[in-house]
């Protein structure tokens, strides 16, 4: 009897009205150049009826190539499903709503940092600090205000990691880690709700 390893994919990606091959979803290996063919195995049709997500068994997987291939004895490795996302056509952001949201993003952020520095009387921090090197009382200590701006800048730009598309280094920024977060709780979510509500044959 040939041993099948099957390592199914966490999550893919497909257009509506997609074939789904054993190929799409996992990772076969086997001694077997027979078994190869298993990868152009149909595995899964989109249909209008799915929407956003579809979750596929790794144990209805099995069965469904076992039903093809009864003398193979498969390995199920990593993950018990996989996440399908059904991605719809991509269109062009219009410009202006591209510009509308930078603009409330910009003005929200800056509104954040404004009232995060009112609340801490930072003003009066600069000017205590101005006058304990120079001695001298000074309402606007640019000389210190200035570079603290732009260190702000600086500093936002070195914890996120980026500069547009630019990467620093390979570190994941604290934000990534907490989208990845995210999308691994969704992954899961999904991956039951889908389970839950499809008890049924889903191949």
């Amino acid at each position: 009897m040939t041993t099948l390893y099957v390592r199914l994919k966490r999550k893919i990606s497909v257009n509506k009205e997609s074939i789904i091959t054993l190929e799409n979803v996992a990772h076969l290996v086997t001694d077997d150049e027979h078994l190869q063919m298993l990868k152009e195995m149909p595995i899964y049709h989109i249909t209008e009826k799915d929407e956003n997500y579809v979750a596929l068994d790794g144990f209805k997987i099995i069965e469904h190539i076992q039903q093809h291939e009864k003398n193979v004895m498969i390995e199920l490795l990593g993950a018990t499903e996989v996440i399908i996302q059904v991605q719809e056509k991509e269109k062009q952001m219009p410009f202006f709503v591209i510009a509308f949201v930078w603009l409330i993003l910009f003005v929200g952020t800056a509104m954040t940092i404004i009232n995060f520095h009112y609340d801490v009387s930072m003003q009066e921090v600069h000017q205590k600090l101005h006058f304990f090197f120079t001695g001298n009382n000074e309402q606007y200590p640019l000389i210190i205000q200035i570079p603290y701006s732009i260190g702000l800048g600086v500093g936002m730009i070195l914890f996120l990691n980026h500069w547009f598309n630019k990467r620093f280094n390979e570190e994941p920024s604290p934000l990534e880690l907490e989208l990845f977060q995210y999308k691994q709780r969704v992954n899961e979510y999904i991956a039951h709700y889908e389970n839950d509500l499809n008890d049924d044959d889903r191949i």
